[in-house]
């Protein structure tokens, strides 16, 4: 009886109406407009099937739907803390958005982290800063078989494909670049229209040979030759594995796979596209470096690199035996964290697989200086780097310059929806609805992309003076601290030298840190 309440009430008022306006005035039959749908609704309900809790609760079970559709929405705007939110709490989306609006991104009150907490990081500051550098240093990439070096910022746009996001979010990001000077990472998906507005393009080449594919899915040596020498692409990346998913190809939800999109890519309009989960062009590490070295003569030797999350560290180290053997090296390679994002990836690869950005960071800058090579390439991280602390992180951590794709989705108006696979992002980015990406401007959130990048830039000279550095290279894993689980805060160069995993791979502790 009381599971049924809702719906006797709703046949008893109704009824009630009826008798209502037979009787006394056929005015109150307007009302039967109000009960009626929920007698409809309890029917059927209650001669459905399908969901439990509705046949047992006719009309009021429809409320447990309807609560689970906004639960993410209350969580958001409601319930969350400021450090809250997952994968970016409020605090630093807060910064990205102030800092795209050139609101600045200061804090008031004191810091809302728990200082003392286990895993709490921070900087080691000096006594005596150094002036902070009004030009941002930049970083060229290029080894000694590149013949067209790049100058890369230190802060980039990481892999998002056309497809994944709008055409007018790859605009906004394009344009942002060219004001930025920082260059765009494509994604798998190919280079498009939306691409060449001017800003720098890192065209990266995955599984599905997206862009430089044949008709059965191989490596199309001529069409890659088309892309890779157009003015705007300035590098080339080699996608082994993607931080959100390794191990699993590229997904691109048939929603989102237009005609245009399909044309672009070279397949059927409409479907699902599943990347492979490894590459046909060639097998093994032998087999990688010898295909770098095509692809850089191919493209008339602009810098190429390859991007992994790592696995298996002696799989990466085989890399660098190959390596020495050939006397080939990539210009860079992009490291990306199991932590990274992405638009669509089942939950098992997001939640279980792949090494975390700081482990494998550490990993390969170890085991390239292992083999002596560190000074032939790049390293790019890739993964959660949000700020100038991340950026000051990473490179303290490895890494010469970074990259970052949510970060750079927040600055021209991303919310959080996390509704990336579902084509209907609320903004306009990550959809191909032309009803909601209309509501994207690229020319106004180009200018917000432009401002984060420039405001976050100088956010880590500010870092990098504080410590006392004079440059990014003088940084170490000395110059950052953690709280370990009994309050003793240790330098990471004490934590990565107690990593028995990366111990057993290069076979001494972390190098001596730079004094600054």
């Amino acid at each position: 009886m009381v599971r049924t309440i809702f719906y006797i009430l709703a046949v008893a008022i109704t009824a009630g109406i009826i008798a209502l306006g037979y009787f006394v005035n056929p005015n109150y039959y307007y009302l039967f407009i109000l009960f009626a749908p929920l007698i409809l609704v309890g029917l059927r309900d209650a001669f459905q099937n399908k969901h439990a809790i509705k046949k047992n609760f006719p009309v009021i079970g429809n409320l447990r739907y309807i609560m689970e559709a906004i639960s993410p929405e209350i969580q958001q705007y409601f319930v969350e803390r400021r450090t809250d939110g997952a994968p970016i709490d409020k605090n630093k989306r807060a910064v990205i958005y102030k800092r795209s609006k050139n609101l600045g991104a200061t804090h008031p009150f004191g810091t809302e982290e728990n200082i003392y907490e286990e895993g709490y990081e921070f900087i080691t500051q000096s006594l005596y800063p150094s002036p902070v550098l009004h030009d941002p240093p930049r970083v060229e990439i290029g080894g000694k078989d590149c013949t067209q070096p790049y100058s890369a910022s230190l802060y980039n746009v990481s892999a998002m494909s056309f497809g994944s996001l709008s055409k007018n979010a790859v605009m906004a990001l394009n344009l942002g670049a060219k004001l930025g000077g920082f260059y765009q990472n494509t994604g798998e998906g190919g280079v498009a229209s939306y691409h060449l507005q001017g800003g720098d393009l890192s065209w990266q080449i995955g599984t599905g040979y997206f862009g430089c594919r044949n008709d059965d899915g191989t490596f199309s040596r001529e069409k890659f030759k088309e892309n890779a020498t157009k003015s705007e692409v300035k590098m080339i990346e080699l996608k082994l594995s993607q931080g959100a998913k390794p191990g699993h190809g590229g997904v691109l939800p048939g929603k989102k796979n237009t005609v245009e999109i399909a044309g672009i890519r070279g397949v059927k309009p409409g479907e699902t596209v599943l990347s492979p989960p490894g590459h046909s062009a060639f097998d093994g590490p032998v087999g990688l470096v010898k295909f770098v070295a095509e692809l850089r003569e191919l493209c008339g030797g602009k810098p190429v690199g390859f991007k992994l999350c790592v696995g298996k560290a002696e799989e990466f180290e085989e890399i660098c035996k190959a390596m020495v053997a050939a006397d080939i090296y990539p210009d860079f390679i992009s490291v990306d964290g199991a932590e990274g994002g992405t638009g669509a990836a089942p939950l098992e690869f997001a939640d279980s697989v792949g090494m975390p950005l700081y482990i494998g960071l550490v990993l390969v800058d170890k085991l390239l200086i292992k083999h002596g090579i560190r000074n032939k390439l790049k390293i790019i991280a890739s993964g959660k780097v949000f700020s100038g602390f991340g950026i000051l992180k990473a490179i303290s951590m490895g890494a010469d310059l970074t990259q970052s794709a949510r970060a750079m989705m927040l600055s021209i108006g991303c919310i959080h929806a996390k509704l990336c696979n579902t084509n209907t992002c609320p903004v306009g980015i990550a959809t191909q609805n032309k009803h909601l990406m209309k509501g994207l401007d690229p020319a106004l959130k180009s200018v917000r992309a432009a401002n984060y990048h420039k405001n976050t830039i100088h956010a880590f000279l500010e870092l990098l003076s504080a410590t006392g550095a004079k440059h990014p290279d003088d940084l170490s894993t000395d110059n950052l601290m953690r709280m370990a689980e009994d309050g003793d805060p240790q330098t990471m160069t004490e934590i990565i030298n107690n990593w028995k995993y990366v111990k057993k791979y290069t076979g001494e502790s972390a190098p001596k840190p730079v004094l600054n």
